[in-house]
């Protein structure tokens, strides 16, 4: 991949001829395709930091002392006149580490705390647009700052992603003080964003917003532009146009320049095994949901074994010859359902929506209806549907109302869109796991940067049970012991089922747990505060494994900090090491243990047999199994989970590529 840090942002040589900045990359040959996949296992997928790497940031720091006797205005000027420099020069030299020197400085004004050198290393390495690996509590959202600050001086338009809009709501009321310190502008746009408020927004230095806000406004803006994207097309429709003020205006962002993606691995690799995806509403009729109900009702009679076969972990569903049977003798109600191919794939859909998505943990319902729940964030996603009919047979199903179909008008996936800016960096806690596939996808490498101090965290020996119920009696157990110590304890669980229900057994033995999952997303800050209070017992989903952190006070830490209990493993390993992460953040004291049980979906799953033969040797105990053979499981089961979702994210892109061929979704449109 061309390094955008060793030439200027504008002498990028795939750059896109349009108004905004914007990077289209070639097709690479097939030949160049082959070969990158054979040497691509020779090249480091983890680098750690050399001599000279530790060398720049001691420069750094050197030159930040000379500024300490600076007054506020001189440092900003200070700052601020090394922008002639990097513009003409590049992000690199005497100039870099004055800009540097100068944030960190104006930082400790505001905030009270100074970037230590692995929070500066972290900074160069976003700027070289690396992939940076830093422990969870190493203070990722004040290394932002660093290439937020840099980049923004010379013009470029700058955004900073994260996961969900508590995130970036956070970092951006965080960050505010220094960015208002230089003179640079910046704005907040989340889902609750007025759509005639984005353009002014997008039109600031820096603006922090999520990634799926970010690339849908990027959609809507190639959809309202069309094929009018040259920086000549443009000009022309905004002078000669009589709508040239409203076309205007439909424009919202200021283009693709540089992005800091925070939880990189979760946007890259986790949610983009499905594309984005911008469709119109198609109102529903009578005739449609008289089909909807007659394929629900055929799919309801149908029986597991004799009529289809499930595979949970690819959630999907083959048909038996008895169904085909029954499909064939079925009259539909609706010409739609007519067509053989048309009744079968519905058929397999209302399967689907019956036994494969489950109230609670694959979506909730609320006034507004039925709300899709993010599987790995935990959060709800309010603004999305399920595709081909699914969304509207689990409405039938749940007998809701029944919402209009959706017809796709634009789709892109989170790989290319990514790869669109002149050059973007990403940081997570966890990204080890995943970096061969970052390197092959994204080329890049994982940046590992290690602690500033060493950590204390104990993890405490997982706990295998046989049944559920024994498990749960197990994790209000420990619950309850180690809050009675004046510990606070987080019980993280992964559906909205699952939180309710040991919630309410914690209530049963006299506990006063507090519950956060996608049902109480609004109160998230609050319950974040107040989770590091002595003896608080907070429950809660995915939604508390990223990027929170759970203040812990010095007389708490002295007791033993923050304990985190899983009750049950991930898909993937990088998810449980997230929420691990929460206890013993910057060499502060903490544990964590791990009290799962073999009906585990993650075991079930991808390793029934291994299950099986546990079942048999143990002779269907219910209680306390050897803990090592959970983590034999779990290696085994995480590792066919993380193999399927590698084929899923490459048959994504490539179903894409075949879309933009087949269905006119063109390269040079969308």
């Amino acid at each position: 991949m061309h390094s955008v840090f060793d030439a200027r942002f504008w002498h990028i040589r795939d750059r896109a001829d349009t108004a905004e900045p914007e990077r289209r990359a070639t097709p690479p040959h097939l030949s160049d395709e082959v070969v990158r996949g054979f040497l691509a296992p020779l090249r480091r997928a983890v680098i750690r930091p050399g001599l000279l790497r530790w060398f720049e940031v001691w420069q750094i720091r050197r030159e930040g002392q000379r500024m300490e006797a600076l007054s506020p205005e001189a440092l900003a000027a200070k700052v601020q006149a090394q922008a002639p420099a990097l513009l003409q020069g590049g992000l690199t030299g005497p100039p870099l580490r004055i800009a540097i020197a100068g944030v960190r400085e104006m930082t400790f004004r505001h905030t009270g705390k100074r970037h230590h050198p692995v929070q500066i290393m972290g900074g160069l390495g976003l700027l070289r647009g690396q992939i940076v690996e830093m422990a969870t509590g190493e203070g990722k959202t004040l290394t932002t700052l660093l290439p937020a600050v840099v980049v923004a001086l010379v013009g470029v338009p700058v955004h900073v992603v994260t996961v969900n809009a508590y995130l970036a709501a956070r970092d951006a009321e965080t960050l505010a003080p220094v960015l208002n310190a230089f003179g640079l502008s910046h704005g907040l746009i989340t889902s609750e964003t007025e759509h005639h408020l984005r353009p002014g927004i997008y039109a600031r230095d820096v603006v922090f917003s999520t990634n799926s806000d970010i690339a849908f406004d990027y959609l809507r803006d190639r959809l309202a532009l069309g094929r009018s994207r040259t920086v000549l097309a443009q000009i022309a429709q905004r002078v000669l146009s009589a709508n040239a003020a409203r076309d205007g205006q439909r424009i919202l962002t200021r283009g693709l320049g540089f992005a800091v993606v925070d939880e990189v691995d979760s946007i890259l690799i986790d949610e983009a095994q499905t594309p984005l995806i911008i469709t119109a509403q198609r109102p529903g009729d009578d005739a449609l949901t008289a089909g909807e109900d007659a394929i629900l009702a055929l799919a309801a009679s149908l029986e597991a074994g004799r009529d289809f076969t499930l595979d949970r972990k690819k959630r999907n569903v083959t048909l038996l010859p008895p169904a085909e049977t029954m499909l064939a003798g079925f009259v539909p109600p609706t010409a739609a359902l007519v067509p053989e191919p048309a009744r079968r794939e519905a058929l397999i859909q209302a399967l689907c929506a019956i036994h494969l998505y489950i109230r609670d943990e694959h979506y909730i319902l609320n006034d507004d209806g039925l709300v899709i729940v993010d599987e790995f964030t935990g959060r709800v996603m309010p603004d999305r549907q399920w595709q081909s009919g699914l969304h509207q047979l689990i409405e039938a199903k749940e007998k809701l109302d029944r919402s209009g179909r959706r017809e796709t008008l634009a789709q892109i996936t989170y790989q290319t869109f990514f790869a669109r800016y002149l050059w973007f960096a990403g940081m997570t806690g966890t990204a080890t796991e995943v970096a061969r596939e970052l390197q092959r996808s994204h080329g890049r490498a994982v940046f590992r940067i290690p602690t500033n101090r060493p950590s204390r965290r104990k993890i405490w020996a997982t706990w295998l049970f046989g049944s559920d119920a024994a498990r749960w009696r197990a994790v209000v157990a420990e619950a309850k012991s180690v809050a009675s110590q004046g510990r606070p304890v987080l019980i993280g669980t992964r559906s909205v089922a699952a939180s309710e229900h040991v919630a309410t057994l914690l209530r049963g033995a006299g506990l006063a747990p507090q519950v956060l999952n996608a049902r109480q997303d609004a109160d998230e800050s609050a319950l974040i505060a107040e989770a590091g209070a002595a003896g608080r017992i907070t429950v809660a989903t995915n939604m508390a494994g990223r990027g929170t952190d759970i203040p812990v006070g010095p007389a708490v830490e002295a007791r033993g900090g923050l304990h985190v209990i899983l009750t049950e493993f991930h898909t993937a390993a990088r998810i449980d090491r997230q929420l691990i992460g929460r206890a013993a953040r910057q060499g502060q004291r903490g544990s964590a243990r791990a009290i799962v049980s073999l009906n585990d979906p993650l075991f079930l799953d991808n390793v029934p047999g291994r299950v099986g033969l546990i079942r048999s040797l143990t002779i269907g105990y219910r209680g306390r199994l050897l803990g090592l053979l959970a983590e034999v499981l779990r290696k085994r089961a995480q590792s066919r989970a993380a193999a399927q979702g590698r084929r899923r994210r490459r048959e994504t892109v490539q179903r894409a590529e075949r879309q933009h061929k087949a269905l006119g979704f063109r390269p040079d449109n969308i």
